[in-house]
């Protein structure tokens, strides 16, 4: 079985990084920034879609500045400010010792997320590594589980997602791919299951010991 896993809310806890270069950006382009609390909803979301809602709707179209900015303090610091999330080195292991192949499907940059999982110790585990390009292309999980099949020769009958947002349980129901919702990261029981997921995990351990089974 095939076994493709979102980053941010599923394999680690990105949210100190990425709210505090979300705040950086807007204050960057002389906006005031919203608290944390009020940023968790963009976890995960394509960066675009993010900024053009937080933004004023007059301002709007300075969402790729937006972007520019978020990627300065990023490249530096922010992607680093993040966490391993307890169990998921041990349950991306086991995955590996019963026969899964291990594929990341990120919306964030590829160049991003391999230098995380490589700085976190965790690329070994993956066959490869997908995510959208700095262009803008691949942001979308409908075309990105699309891309990570025909690019890896996957058969979407073998094939898994695991994520943590409703983009995921989209992306790979779009793509005939089962999806599986974890509740650890940033989007809620509600949200995937509204979005299509009927099988969830609790906790990061579960994840080693996820159905492998169509």
């Amino acid at each position: 079985m095939n076994v493709l896993l979102d980053l941010d809310g599923t394999l680690t806890d990105s949210r100190r990084g990425i709210v505090a270069c979300i705040q950086h950006a807007l204050r960057a382009l002389g906006h005031e920034a919203p608290e944390e609390a009020a940023l968790r909803r963009y976890i995960g979301p394509p960066l675009l879609a993010a900024f053009r809602e937080l933004l004023p709707v007059e301002r709007s179209a300075d969402a790729e500045q937006a972007i520019a900015a978020y990627r300065e303090r990023f490249i530096d610091v922010g992607m680093f400010e993040n966490d391993v999330y307890p169990q998921v080195p041990e349950a991306l292991s086991l995955l590996r010792e019963r026969g899964a192949r291990l594929f990341l499907a990120t919306g964030k940059p590829r160049v991003y997320a391999r230098r995380i999982l490589e700085h976190f110790r965790l690329s070994h585990y993956f066959d490869e590594i997908y995510g959208s390009e700095l262009d803008g292309r691949l942001t979308d999980k409908v075309e990105l589980i699309a891309h990570v099949l025909s690019k890896s020769g996957l058969r979407s009958a073998q094939t898994i997602m695991v994520g943590d947002r409703h983009h995921d349980a989209v992306g790979a129901i779009s793509n005939a791919v089962r999806a599986v919702g974890v509740l650890w990261g940033y989007g809620s029981r509600t949200e995937l299951a509204e979005a299509g997921v009927e099988t969830f995990l609790e906790t990061p351990g579960e994840l080693g010991h996820l159905n492998l089974q169509r």
